[in-house]
């Protein structure tokens, strides 16, 4: 357990996400949705930054341009910890992005679970990963997600997580510059809300690409004419997808070298990554580097 007078800056993963599919299954009385779906982990990630403050006070001095620091969510992860837990801790975070926010990727999501997860570790506040991921998911249904820290298939808002063991692939994923808001893509009167219950073997059998699909796809593509390009011009060398509810679109590849061919072909228009799925999210990894 960390010393809590301790000031060095340390520094945290926070990995990105894609959902290999997202089905909406029906809508709750509280207005929000069931879903299903698959999370794939990947090594495209932001950095969190980390200093531990004896005198209580969190600050983000460095963060996501537009974001006030109040309305971050790793501040108020931060902030839910500290309320949980009663400790006389506090922190200061610097945020540097990589994961382009509005995409689906989830960046926002993570980075909150890794203030949750490394402060829990810093502070010496002794939670579970339990007790953190149900401390995370007011903050957002996907934090637990990244707080278990592994590849999983999701039920309910996506709370409900079973981990899975994901074959290795790269993926190419292209940001088409825009960023879509969740809340308008679930409030859409045209978003499928009836998407029959699947299995997992359906969803990871040979025929997955027939049996999945994106719910909230036809509603993005409908509404963000650079989202439907960049998936008809992908979609040209693998079946692809969106992410979540976008803007990023992804399609998966059996190597490195595949992927990078790809996306050394995508038009200087849009963003690219290539990343590798992973089953095990590297902020664990460093936790539990941190904790022998």
């Amino acid at each position: 357990m960390s010393v809590v007078q301790e000031a060095a800056e340390t520094q945290w993963p926070a990995p990105a996400k894609l959902n290999l599919f997202l089905h909406v299954t029906g809508r709750r009385p509280d207005g929000y949705h069931e879903l299903q779906t698959l999370f794939q982990l990947i090594d495209l990630r932001d950095t969190v930054a980390i200093t531990v403050l004896e005198d209580g006070r969190i600050e983000r001095p460095a963060g996501p341009a537009g974001v006030d620091p109040d309305s971050d969510l790793t501040v108020r992860a931060a902030r839910a910890l500290q309320t949980a837990t009663g400790t006389r801790s506090g922190t200061s975070l610097r945020i540097s992005k990589r994961i382009p926010m509005g995409g689906g990727l989830g960046g926002g999501s993570s980075d909150a679970a890794t203030v949750l997860v490394a402060l829990n570790h810093l502070w010496g506040c002794g939670l579970s990963i339990d007790e953190l991921a149900r401390l995370g998911l007011p903050l957002g249904a996907d934090v637990p997600v990244f707080i278990r820290g592994s590849s999983a298939w999701a039920e309910g808002v996506g709370e409900r997580l079973e981990p899975v063991e994901l074959p290795e692939r790269w993926y190419v994923i292209v940001h088409p510059g825009v960023s879509v808001p969740t809340r308008d893509v679930f409030q859409s009167p045209e978003l499928t809300r009836n998407s029959p219950i699947i299995t997992i073997r359906a969803a990871l059998g040979p025929g997955a690409a027939e049996a999945t699909r994106n719910d909230c796809e036809p509603v993005v593509r409908a509404r963000f004419p650079e989202v439907a390009d960049a998936l008809s011009w992908l979609g040209n060398f693998a079946p692809a997808r969106l992410t979540g509810t976008g803007s990023c679109i992804f399609a998966a590849f059996a190597s490195a070298i595949e992927a990078e061919r790809v996306a050394a072909r995508v038009p200087d228009r849009w963003r690219t990554f290539v990343a590798r799925g992973l089953n095990v999210s590297p902020l664990h990894a460093q936790l539990s580097a941190a904790e022998v």
